[in-house]
């Protein structure tokens, strides 16, 4: 096996930081495991680190929603990992002894590091992870990209935290997604789940992205939706346009949640959170029972996600990635290995 390998790395400020680098290939300590990459998700998360929106620490690989096989660990009791498919929570270590961590809200720690931003993460062929973060993912039948949707696992347990913990959703509420990208089809997914009658909204730039929503059986439009016309509504585009459009389309009572990150002070009409009394919630990273939900999700069949990865690319084409995050092309662009 080769010592060095090509990957995606941060390694200085601004977009001009992010580039093709070679660093070694991690060898796992006890209660690590390395994963051979299948794939990983490019997220916004990555172009808010690439633009200095997130906090980071170079130099660092990129990428965090990963889906691999492993193919080594650190200790022998953790033998049983060797050769599943998994997806893995994002954090490599929280302080465990601040608030939030006594509380088991790890994704709250203020010193928690996490792959792809302080740690190095999964735009590379291989990356150690905690054993403690695998979650093994449905075999694949047609060789090592049948199911690479479940590359959006990640995401998928953001989602679940956003919606999920508490419910946000009852049956019967009619809802609405702003944002028809990845968070917003994963968000309209979990809101049909648990019985909302879902309606995405997105630009008429967004029409692909509309049509495999479409495709999906939920309701769209291109058009701003009445005033209060919504019992509640999911913002996932991250933009001040689309927060002022849900707090317009909310009913009064209502239930505002923000799952996109705009990685930016924008300015909100937040008075309606006092005129309609609508609550505002959010949800930041997932938990592990976030995960749990995701992960029955996925093996219930409750979501699609192969449907939402529409274009890959290798490592060395990572610029192509990027760029489809900023043009807003297709859902979920992911990077393979050369």
């Amino acid at each position: 096996m080769l010592s060095r390998m090509s990957a995606v790395m941060k390694t200085a400020p601004g977009e001009a930081g992010v580039g093709l680098g070679e660093t070694d290939v991690p060898e796992p300590q006890a209660g690590f495991a390395r994963i051979r990459v299948i794939a990983t998700g490019v997220c916004g998360t990555d172009l808010h680190i690439a633009r200095d929106e997130y906090g980071y620490e170079a130099p660092v690989v990129m990428g965090h929603e990963i889906l691999g096989e492993v193919d080594a660990i650190g200790d022998a009791a953790d033998e049983h990992w060797v050769s599943q498919r998994v997806a893995t929570e994002t954090y490599f270590s929280t302080c465990g002894r601040c608030a939030p961590c006594r509380d088991g809200r790890i994704n709250l720690c203020p010193n928690r590091r996490s792959i792809g931003s302080f740690e190095n993460g999964g735009f590379a062929p291989y990356v150690c992870v905690p054993v403690a973060n695998l979650h093994a993912v449905p075999s694949a039948d047609k060789g090592q990209d049948a199911g690479i949707g479940a590359v959006l696992a990640e995401p998928l347990a953001c989602v679940a935290h956003c919606l999920c913990d508490p419910s946000v959703i009852s049956p019967g509420d009619d809802v609405l997604v702003v944002g028809p990208g990845a968070m917003g089809q994963l968000s309209a997914q979990v809101a049909r789940a648990q019985g909302g009658v879902v309606t995405l909204a997105g630009l008429p730039k967004d029409a692909e992205r509309l049509r495999v929503a479409r495709e999906l059986g939920f309701s769209t439009t291109t058009e701003a939706p009445d005033a209060e016309s919504f019992d509640v509504v999911l913002e996932a585009s991250g933009s001040a346009p689309g927060a002022a459009l849900a707090f317009s389309a909310v009913r009064r009572a209502g239930r505002y949640v923000q799952v996109g990150i705009f990685g930016r002070d924008v300015p909100l009409p937040f008075d309606a959170v006092l005129y309609k009394e609508i609550t505002v919630t959010s949800g930041f990273a997932s938990t592990p029972a976030s995960w749990r939900r995701a992960m029955t999700l996925i093996e219930g069949g409750l979501v699609a996600l192969d449907p939402l990865v529409t274009e890959r690319v290798r490592i060395a084409e990572w610029q192509r990635a990027f760029e489809n995050i900023r043009e807003g092309r297709g859902i979920k662009t992911v990077i393979v290995p050369d």
